[in-house]
């Protein structure tokens, strides 16, 4: 039986048919196109199996697959170890090219250069692209070549290389859907990929809701966000639309962004500061890491109500508010002199929007640890951030039901936990 001819493209962490480039540039190929997406078993092992961020995978493919439905296409769903999967197609199908786009954390960088060599053993041309940032690796560096660790001159490059190119160019896939593979692959239920769904839910992004982003972002109670951040991370939508809209509308907004692709350019620049202080003049912090500490940091019961419901709010929904977040990464690591990475792992865990380079990049601003990081002898209060941000306590009420009927006393008092840092921090400090 003659194997069927045809070019791939491996969907990853580019969940959509429009404006996406490695899609796009597969659809140019002289062979029918036939869509991949597999879940990896290397990554599923570690997760609950109601993980929300899975069902919102498995939604967003089958959107997909719905779509190809209307031309007689379909996506190909695996499930297994992307080494072992690749190799079975190699020898189920007679393929020509694979396309995929980049992917720029450590362990996606050594799965893919394996599949590459994989691929090109058996004469498969593979071809990938940037799709998931603006600029990528070294196209921003500073005179010498070197990478930016201070984000404002970062920004500036950045945009200074965004200005001169007009806009990002986008590429407008969905609405041409040509030249896909005619086939009917089975859409597997979510069980037979060994996952139930999650009561927890990716809530559609809503870019209406920021016009006065830059007044309203800090104050949790307005919910005056997007809710774009988990539709970034596995990208059901494009990075340059959205840059693009928010270079026209807002600027606030737009440098948000930027801080996301500062975080990617570190994470790729500097793989190990995953789990290393990106500042090792910190490596001799002597942390307390009491376990019963951070139960009540994890379960929002430390008395300090931004805090508790920063934690609540990550606990029953996969959210939490931005400016809540420093507040509570602040309180683990200075209050409570824990580990930053015992609250990235929370955090990984927990997060609709966990991204490996922000949530490590801003776990370690929030320890004084990292690249352009808060000064360690700044100790937010979370008292005071209470009455800056959220005065009439409207959102501490929705998470901590109890609030009024006299709320527990904090489990740390400010003044004690501020000074025992700064001077844990200050003999820690290695010359």
């Amino acid at each position: 039986m003659t194997k069927q001819k045809a070019t791939f493209f491996w969907f990853r962490r580019d969940l959509r048919l429009d404006d996406n480039i490695g899609l796009f540039n597969a659809l140019q190929s002289d062979f029918p196109v036939i869509p991949l997406f597999i879940f990896d078993e290397d990554i599923l092992e570690n997760l609950p199996k109601d993980d929300a961020r899975v069902s919102f995978i498995y939604d967003s493919l089958q959107k997909i697959n719905e779509e190809l439905n209307t031309i007689d296409s379909s996506i190909l769903i695996k499930k297994g170890k992307t080494f072992d999967v690749w190799k079975s197609l190699t020898e189920e199908f007679d393929i020509q090219t694979v396309f995929f786009n980049k992917d720029y954390e450590p362990y996606a960088i050594k799965r893919d250069m394996a599949i590459v060599d994989l691929l090109q053993q058996n004469n498969i041309k593979v071809t990938s692209f940037k799709d998931h940032v603006i600029f990528e690796e070294k196209e921003i560096t500073k005179a010498d070549g070197l990478p930016y660790t201070i984000y404002t001159p970062y920004k500036n490059k950045w945009l200074e290389k965004y200005h001169l190119s007009g806009q990002a160019l986008e590429y407008d896939t969905k609405p041409v859907l040509v030249n896909f593979a005619k086939n009917n692959f089975k859409f597997p239920e979510l069980p037979q990929i060994g996952f139930e769904r999650s009561t927890i839910k990716v809530l559609p992004h809503n870019l209406t809701q920021i016009g006065n982003y830059k007044e309203i972002r800090d104050f949790p109670a307005l919910d005056g966000t997007s809710y774009l951040s988990p539709h970034l991370r596995f990208g059901t939508v494009s990075i340059r639309k959205l840059v693009n809209w928010a270079n026209k509308k807002n600027q606030t907004f737009l440098s948000e962004l930027i801080w996301r692709e500062f975080f990617i350019q570190i994470l790729f620049s500097f793989p190990n500061c995953v789990n290393h202080n990106f500042k090792s003049a910190y490596d001799g912090i002597q942390w307390r890491n009491n376990e019963d500490d951070f139960k009540r940091w994890c379960s929002g019961t430390t008395g300090y109500p931004m805090v508790d419901a920063g934690m609540r709010q990550l606990n029953e929904t996969g959210y939490m508010h931005n400016r809540v977040r420093m507040v509570v990464a602040s309180f683990l690591c200075k209050h409570l002199l824990i580990n930053w990475q015992w609250g990235e792992a929370y955090f990984a865990e927990k997060l609709l929007d966990f991204e490996l380079a922000s949530n490590v990049g801003n776990w370690q601003w929030a320890a004084g640890t990292g690249c352009d990081a808060a000064p360690y002898f700044r100790v937010f209060n979370p008292e005071i951030q209470q009455k800056k941000f959220d005065e009439k306590a409207i959102y501490i009420r929705k998470w901590i039901p109890e609030f009024d009927l006299g709320y527990n006393e904090p489990m740390v008092d400010h003044a004690f936990a501020r000074d025992r840092a700064i001077a844990t921090y200050k003999a820690g400090i290695i010359k």
